[in-house]
């Protein structure tokens, strides 16, 4: 006895699938766009910075700059001991949050920003630091996250 082959049914479940799917891509779309979630979507600005651990276990960043350093008004550095750091001068010099009163002034593009290892800091290759960089119009961005 022979079989024969039959796939007369494959084409047509293939097209109901596809359809299917096309329908509830654009109802979500449209959703979207009804319920407003697409205004929520800030803009990511543009700007970098990098860390280097040095042998004596001081972290020391370097502001880059980027499209968007015009409207970058602090950096905010978050030590691996949980303090937090911003930045005096456009050279890069820092002030404790806790303790500063000075008024947070961004740094230039290359400036140099140093943390100076405490005994509070895990040891090194287990030191979590964030720059935190704000901008004119009131946004804030994570702009490094790293272990040191």
């Amino acid at each position: 006895m022979a079989l024969t082959k039959n796939d007369e049914a494959v084409s047509p479940v293939i097209g109901v699938i596809l359809m299917v799917a096309v329908t509830v891509i654009l109802a979500a779309v449209i959703a979207s766009f009804v319920f407003g979630s697409a205004q929520n979507i800030q803009k990511t600005r543009v700007v970098a910075a990098t860390a280097q651990t040095t042998t004596t276990g001081d972290i020391y960043f370097t502001y880059h700059g980027g499209p968007d350093t015009d409207s970058l008004t602090a950096i905010t550095i978050i030590a691996p001991d949980g303090s937090e750091w911003y930045t005096t001068s456009t050279d890069g010099a820092l002030m404790d949050k806790s303790t500063g009163t000075a008024p947070s002034v961004p740094p230039g593009v290359g400036a140099v920003m140093k943390l100076t290892q405490t005994a509070l800091w895990p040891p090194t290759g287990q030191r979590h630091v964030v720059v935190v960089a704000t901008f004119n119009d009131g946004t804030v961005q994570v702009i490094l996250d790293t272990i040191q």
